[in-house]
């Protein structure tokens, strides 16, 4: 039997190509003879960056840029084929990287992201995949622009500062010192959401609470970044603010919108970066997973566009997550079966520790299974 291996990552426990492994280890622990195809996947957040570096094979580079709370840290960005840069947003402003107790988007910033752009220009690439997932920001993509050349004021005449405090000061913008060069490359952006940047559904009321945001600090920011857009629209005479994605990341997906950005279902990207279609297509069985799956896990997540894809082909495909919640009848509707890791009462933290022995077990017992019913 040929298995294709095919995870996202499970966010704080295990990368997508430490599950990858992991899973292909308890697929041959059961039967050597199994054929086990390995392609890591992500769709748009952690994990993204090296999941395109494995198919790439692409040349990292280390870079100084300002993180998610404005102080200086090392990260790192791929360049390929001499000239693409591949930007990881979660691992320069990512909400991993913030502790909990100072999770607030009065103190992020987007502003390293714009300062990775400008080193990856500066290196002569003309091309860009930015994956935006992750992030802890939601400061409108104030902080990246600003670090692109952008000016803005509040109505005494001040510049305004890059943190997400900053964007409900803002009066005015100016788009004249926008470095030249951006408006030169390509910019495809990764995203697995297709929130709009206001209102509902938007940025600031669907994601701030994760981002440390109060319910009053949740509807500040959905007016200012209303705001924020209509003085875009007034610079640039072009309105992005409904576009679907608009609100990723906080708003860097309309800021990115704003200065030529193509905004991508992240999955279908990365998948057709690592040819994954054409892995579904030779293998027999398909086995996928992430942190925790639910109904959102069939609206732009990888384990969904996978199965989607599988299904193109008649290939079964079987989710194996962290954990499972929600409607459950919508995700075995679409997977020939839904397991969790999780076979135990324990924690959370625990689970998380222990994520890369759960993960081996469930996957031995299911492989297990379907090895016993294909024996002949």
């Amino acid at each position: 039997m040929k298995i294709l291996v095919a995870p996202d990552s499970f966010k704080g426990s295990l990368t997508s190509v430490q599950a990858s492994e992991v899973m292909r280890k308890a697929i041959q622990d059961i039967n050597k003879n199994f054929q086990v195809t390995v392609k890591p996947m992500a769709d748009g957040g952690e994990g993204t960056l090296e999941s395109l570096m494995i198919s790439s094979k692409g040349e990292l580079t280390r870079v100084f840029c300002k993180g998610a709370l404005g102080k200086t840290i090392e990260t790192s960005y791929a360049i390929v084929n001499s000239n693409t840069a591949i930007i990881e947003y979660a691992s320069i402003a990512g909400l991993m990287q913030v502790p909990t107790d100072k999770r607030n988007p009065d103190f992020t910033t987007s502003y390293g992201l714009g300062e990775v752009v400008l080193d990856a220009i500066e290196k002569g690439c003309s091309s860009f995949i930015i994956g935006i997932g992750g992030s802890a920001t939601n400061d409108g993509g104030l902080g990246m622009l600003l670090a692109l050349g952008m000016k803005a004021w509040d109505d005494s005449g001040n510049e305004v500062g890059p943190f997400g405090k900053d964007l409900h000061r803002i009066e005015k913008i100016s788009l004249d010192g926008l470095d030249s060069r951006v408006k030169d490359v390509e910019i495809k952006v990764a995203s697995d959401v297709e929130n709009p940047l206001c209102g509902g559904k938007g940025a600031s009321k669907v994601y701030g609470k994760q981002k440390g945001a109060t319910e009053k600090q949740m509807n500040l920011y959905d007016n200012s970044l209303a705001k924020f857009a209509s003085l875009f629209e007034a610079e640039t005479h072009k309105q992005f603010k409904d576009n679907s994605g608009a609100g990723a990341a906080g708003g860097v997906g309309f800021a990115l919108l704003s200065i030529g950005g193509h905004l991508q279902s992240g999955a279908k990207l990365l998948a057709d970066a690592i040819d994954i279609e054409e892995a579904i297509r030779q293998n027999d069985l398909i086995i996928t997973g992430e942190g925790q799956s639910d109904e959102q896990t069939l609206y732009g997540k990888a384990p969904g566009y996978i199965s989607e894809l599988a299904k193109r082909y008649n290939k079964q495909t079987v989710l194996i997550s962290g954990s499972l919640a929600g409607n459950l009848e919508v995700l075995r509707d679409r997977y020939a079966g839904c397991f969790s890791i999780i076979n135990q009462p324990l924690t959370l933290e625990m689970s998380m520790k222990r994520a890369d022995i759960l993960l081996y077990d469930q996957v031995k017992q299911v492989v297990q299974l379907i090895d016993r019913f294909f024996k002949p």
